[in-house]
């Protein structure tokens, strides 16, 4: 089984891949830890791919999370048995933001590159409450929807990922 779960900063992507991953007992690769190195410097665009291609190729199931158009996005969604894509509103996910923030304050949360401490300023504020949120971006998360009817999955709060995931036999 391969799971894409991608959408909006804030939306409970990692959180959600964590909770497949374990259910399923698949290997997950979180793209933040693949962009960031410590202090949050970004890695290399040819090392970034070498990591997920090398983790596409070498594992059978998997779920990737993260959007990161440019690491084998159209390969990530062909190969993948279920995309599920998280468009929540733009303050329930900066709610989310500022609650995860206060949970890692000066850690580094599980699915993040080592090194990188939990942060919250004004540039990741606005990324989340607008240029996260192009109409562009949203219009190639909706477009998988089209691409792919049967395996892509649009959930636009919390209940409705708590009920997908029951129908699914996992219990949130």
């Amino acid at each position: 089984m391969k799971i894409a779960v991608i959408g909006f900063s804030g939306s409970g992507k990692s959180t959600l891949a964590r909770k497949l991953a374990d259910y399923y007992q698949l290997d997950v690769l979180h793209f933040d830890v693949v962009q960031f190195q410590p202090n949050w410097v970004v890695r290399n665009s040819e090392e970034k791919e070498r990591i997920t291609k090398e983790f596409m190729d070498t594992h059978e199931s998997w779920v990737i999370d993260g959007n990161y158009t440019k690491l084998s996005f159209d390969r990530r969604m062909k190969e993948a048995d279920i995309i599920l894509i998280l468009l929540f509103n733009r303050w329930a996910c900066l709610h989310r933001v500022v609650k995860r923030y206060r949970k890692f304050k000066n850690t580094t949360r599980p699915d993040m590159g080592e090194g990188c401490p939990e942060k919250l300023d004004a540039e990741f504020i606005r990324w989340v409450l607008f240029d996260g949120r192009k109409k562009n971006t949203r219009k190639r998360y909706l477009n998988l929807k089209t691409e792919y009817p049967e395996k892509a999955t649009v959930l636009r709060n919390q209940k409705q990922v708590d009920n997908w995931l029951k129908k699914q036999g996992i219990h949130s």
